[in-house]
């Protein structure tokens, strides 16, 4: 029996394969895509070497289900390029999915994305819009809001904003997306009737073969309560005076969007276990846990591999979640992007096990490469800092000190703490990155 995560370069997001099962009953789980340029150089030719390696010939290579944790481009962007090639007549590889478990933003907020549109004011919507065209459907109206608050990159103040303004950005994918899942075969949210995949205290864990696996995330209590807000909020802007897109969305926004839509699974088999978190928050998922009955109040579990949620962002992420959650494999997906994986998550991970335990580090990218990139945008966001600053001298919001390789980079860290840089393992970009939990996967 094997249990293995595969992990594969995905620039600043996500693209994982679960394998499970047995060499005469192989199973496998797709888990995020990545953004652009990752189908192509990498989850491809992955596929491509999996088919070949099961000696599958003609036959397509199952695949029990593609999972997209939440509408978010560095996670949705791989797997449509993904569907886009299968919807042609001869895709370089072959899959027979049997379904995609995915919770797209209308089901989330139990409307049509048209009403949340419509709080912003018709004008302002227009003048969003590129070029006001004319019938321009209502999620590419969002999405145009969304894009143009990316380029006014004052407007987005901190990470929780930039991140829900990308999943309203995305909102178009998500529509492709089902309409692709559609057309290939994929049953929507098969083991969950098709509705919602979210953690309910009466939820039951769903087995695939002998895998079992608990939703931690996102929490029904939680998404009920948004859905109430979300309620409030379209009629008070019926009632309000418009609002440019950029206020109106910020008003909206509440850190919730991006907080609450992504889906968190325990998977677990031969007593061995796999925490997948998405972009979740680590106060979320401890109380997804909880909720779960997985985690005694205050207590610790351990797990053999963690996803660090958020690409190892330090956005709402505490001590006290390495602390809780244990593991042996700790995974950190992300090129430096967005300052991803932020050092300060990292010291919190060595500040709860110390580096004399027994745990592995695995990284997507060089350090070197991951640095490169966090100064770039550290620099980028101070220079964003100081431009509001000259135009609201006032403001109170600091503006952060000139980048440190001492004090700031990932290299620095490890140098100085020579134990935790030797756990530290690089997904070759030309070879499988499998954790093995179970027995060794040749793939």
């Amino acid at each position: 029996m094997f249990f293995s995560l595969d992990v594969l370069r995905a620039r600043k997001g996500d693209c994982l394969m679960l394998h499970f099962g047995s060499e005469q009953d192989p199973h496998l789980i797709l888990i995020d895509g990545g953004p652009s340029d990752v189908y192509e150089p990498f989850l491809k030719p992955r596929l491509q070497k999996i088919h070949e390696t099961r000696d599958l010939g003609e036959e397509a290579l199952p695949v029990d289900v593609v999972m997209v944790s939440h509408v978010d481009d560095d996670h949705i962007k791989g797997i449509l390029d993904l569907t886009r090639e299968q919807r042609t007549n001869s895709p370089d590889v072959r899959l027979a999915v049997t379904s995609l478990w995915h919770n797209s933003f209308d089901d989330l907020l139990k409307t049509k994305p048209d009403q949340l549109v419509a709080g912003f004011g018709v004008a302002s919507v227009e003048a969003t819009a590129a070029g006001g065209e004319a019938g321009l459907d209502s999620g590419s109206v969002l999405a145009s809001i969304g894009q143009s608050m990316l380029r006014d990159e004052t407007a987005i103040e901190n990470e929780d904003m930039h991140q829900t303004v990308e999943v309203l950005s995305s909102i178009p994918q998500g529509r492709t997306l089902r309409d692709d899942a559609k057309a290939l075969g994929w049953k929507p949210n098969h083991k969950f009737k098709g509705k919602l995949i979210l953690a309910a205290e009466t939820a039951k864990p769903v087995t695939l073969g002998d895998l079992t696996i608990t939703v931690v995330g996102p929490m029904q209590p939680e998404l009920l309560a948004l859905q109430e807000e979300h309620d409030k909020w379209l009629r008070a802007q019926k009632e309000k005076k418009k609002k440019s897109p950029e206020a109106a969305l910020a008003a909206f926004v509440d850190e919730s969007i991006p907080n609450l839509s992504s889906i968190v699974v325990l998977a677990e088999l031969g007593g061995k276990t796999m925490l997948l978190t998405g972009d979740a928050r680590g106060d979320k998922i401890l109380e997804g846990m909880e909720q779960a009955g997985l985690l005694k109040a205050g207590g610790k579990k351990h797990v053999d591999l963690l996803k660090v949620p958020h690409h190892g962002s330090d956005n709402n992420m505490e001590t006290i979640f390495f602390n809780r959650l244990p593991a042996d494999h700790y995974v950190f997906s992300g090129d430096g992007e967005h300052g991803n994986p932020e050092r300060a998550t990292l010291e919190m991970l060595l500040q709860a096990r110390g580096a004399d335990a027994d745990y592995t580090i695995h990284l997507t990218y060089p350090v070197e490469e991951i640095d490169i990139a966090r100064q770039a945008d550290w620099e980028k966001e101070q220079a964003k800092e100081k431009a509001r600053k000259k135009k609201n001298p006032a403001s109170k919001k600091p503006v952060r000190e000139n980048w440190s390789p001492a004090k700031h980079s990932l290299a620095a860290l490890f140098k100085n703490n020579p134990k935790l840089a030797g756990k530290v393992v690089i997904v070759d970009p030309d070879k499988p990155h499998l954790i093995d939990l179970l027995k060794p996967l040749d793939l």
